[in-house]
């Protein structure tokens, strides 16, 4: 299995290449920006891209949609970011952005497969809407990609139109947390962590706030 880390763009996201094996089609996690680097790692390892799957609607992570023409995955209460430039937070910036890709909405514990690669959603709304964490069912499990739900130590904003600070609370807690210690998290920016590591350390969950 080929995964490799890309952090891309002035918001420093972690964009994720994921792909079987060399000469075979990647699955492109979060493109927010810098297409030529991203293409570069794909050419390297003589990939081609197959799907992009956006773990929410951002702008700092979907910027790159439309560069690969390919289908878009997203969560279906999140695909309406991907349309709309206020919600996805791109008309506040120079250029506002749509997605003219193909957009494929999905569900809590939807599968999405490419060759031998499959991922499960899970939905973790708070961030956003439909904010999704997606693990890594095959070819083997032990990693999940959290977005901007869970980060090393950190959790994502909640002062975003349509986040909730309650429901991103409770999408850790009774999603995330309750999957195993051992398991690597890739979040949408900084570090990995382990899910036991946050559940054990995470400041968020082991002060005040962890009522929420």
């Amino acid at each position: 299995m080929i995964l490799e880390t890309i952090c891309v763009g002035q918001m420093q996201v972690n964009c994720y290449i994921l792909a079987a094996a060399k000469n075979k089609q990647a699955i492109i996690i979060d493109p927010g920006e810098e297409k030529i680097k991203i293409k570069s790692v794909l050419d390297k390892n003589r990939l081609s891209a197959g799907i992009i799957v956006n773990t929410h609607g951002h702008i700092d992570h979907i910027a790159c949609d439309d560069e690969f023409s390919v289908p878009v995955y997203i969560h279906s209460k999140d695909a309406e970011l991907l349309r709309n430039a206020e919600l996805n937070l791109s008309s506040f910036m120079a250029a506002p952005f749509e997605v003219k890709s193909e957009i494929r909405a999905v569900e809590d514990k939807d599968e999405i497969s490419l060759d031998e690669i499959t991922l499960e959603v899970i939905h973790t709304p708070g961030h956003t809407p439909g904010g999704m964490a997606l693990l890594l069912k095959k070819p083997k499990a032990g990693i999940v990609f959290t977005g901007d739900t869970l980060f090393y130590h950190g959790i994502g904003r909640t002062d975003f139109p349509g986040a909730s600070e309650k429901e991103l609370f409770n999408s850790v807690k009774n999603k995330l947390f309750r999957l195993k210690g051992d398991l690597i998290v890739l979040p949408g920016h900084g570090p990995s962590s382990t899910v036991k590591e946050e559940k054990e350390n995470n400041p968020f969950f082991n002060s005040g706030f962890s009522s929420i």
